[in-house]
């Protein structure tokens, strides 16, 4: 099956989108973890406040003083022992006024084998950024992220090979242990096992931008339509094009809301060549014009 991963080039739609700093990491490999503090960011060279996109997966441990970051229209405060995973593609910002404390790690799309990124749900792009574990999750969670931080920096016992190999499997530990818990948060586990809906929402997180036939999206992964309908109206409760529909209007609402970006360029990038008919959609969906929608949060 092709890679899950995102790929968004530079600018292309008005959003900075940062990749995988590659330079920074121990030995070139495709993930780092580490303290956060001040002069630890993995753009240097754009503050850290402004909007943006990351073309990888980055989970942040906090402690010491609560801080808010939004993601994707949504502010979130995150507490001592709350963590916010954040993936590719998604628009987020730092809060300019609060200090973050804690741990910091980020890993590179295809670092881990394909087994490993369904059984974790990487792309679960349905699920809260926020997740609060509870005392026993926390010091689980807290113990393999120390664990997985002693091997990344431990680059003296191992040839560089096994080195790599021994720091997959225990970030694939890590990673277990917090897909469980945004599973759990979430009552989603249904869900995670559907493969049919998975593959689908992967579909869609790769197609949207030209693609919003429920026809198209079901040929395409072999299933029939109504298998396609029973599957997502079983995941979300909603029908396959309420779903499409939904990721559309989500982009659009980033565009118009982080860009200066001309309503009909905005509508051609999600798919609506037709000024017109992308207000019309943009209005059914939201309420709002796409003008007047820009012009309440300016």
């Amino acid at each position: 099956m092709a890679d899950t991963s995102i790929q968004y080039e530079d600018g292309w739609d008005g959003i900075r989108t940062f990749p995988f700093p590659v330079d920074l990491s121990v030995g070139g490999v495709g993930m780092q973890v580490g303290p956060m503090g001040p002069g630890r960011t993995w753009h240097a060279e754009d503050p850290i406040e402004r909007v943006h996109r990351i073309d990888f997966h980055a989970v942040m441990l906090i402690r010491g003083d609560p801080v808010r970051h939004m993601v994707d229209f949504t502010e979130y405060e995150v507490r001592a022992g709350e963590l916010l995973w954040i993936r590719p593609g998604q628009v987020h910002r730092f809060s300019a006024t609060a200090a973050y404390r804690g741990t910091a790690l980020i890993m590179q799309p295809g670092f881990l084998p394909r087994a490993v990124v369904e059984a974790t749900g990487l792309y679960r792009y349905d699920l809260p950024p926020l997740l609060r574990p509870g005392p026993a999750q926390l010091a689980a969670l807290e113990n393999s992220l120390a664990q997985l931080e002693r091997e990344y920096v431990d680059t003296g016992t191992l040839p560089p090979s096994l080195h790599t190999s021994v720091l997959r499997h225990t970030l694939a530990a890590f990673l277990l242990r917090l897909a469980h818990l945004a599973a759990t948060s979430a009552d989603a586990a249904r869900e995670q096992a559907d493969t049919t809906f998975t593959l689908f929402r992967e579909a869609v997180e790769k197609g949207f931008a030209t693609n919003h036939s429920v026809s198209a999206y079901a040929d395409a992964l072999g299933y029939s339509r109504r298998t396609l309908v029973r599957a997502v109206r079983a995941a979300t409760g909603e029908t396959p094009k309420g779903f499409i529909d939904k990721r559309v209007v989500l982009e659009a609402k980033r565009l118009l809301a982080h860009t200066d970006m001309p309503i009909g360029r905005i509508g051609a990038a999600v798919g609506f060549p037709d000024a017109a008919n992308f207000s019309k959609f943009f209005h059914q969906h939201t309420g709002a014009t796409p003008v007047g929608f820009r012009a309440e949060l300016r």
